[in-house]
């Protein structure tokens, strides 16, 4: 399981899948390889939408977002 955090504030965003990990590492962008966060915005969500996102996913990073145009975001994974 995997664990998204708001990076500015820390605050659990939600608990994802593998799966849904590697749809944001096929989309987003990574510095390296041990990259753990990514910018994510409206616009970044609808392309999201287009390519067929997990809609729990979706919701979860919506969600997040809330009101802001922008965010970033960081993933760990949970020990087990």
């Amino acid at each position: 399981m995997i664990e998204l955090r708001d990076k500015d504030t820390g605050a659990l965003i939600g608990k994802i899948s593998e799966e849904q990990l590697h749809f944001l590492m096929d989309q987003l962008e990574e510095e390296s390889l041990e990259d753990t966060d990514y910018y994510i915005n409206r616009d970044t969500l609808d392309v999201f939408e287009e390519e067929g996102i997990d809609k729990s996913l979706l919701e979860i990073l919506r969600r997040a977002l809330g009101t802001r145009e922008e965010m970033e975001i960081n993933w760990s994974r949970l020990p087990g």
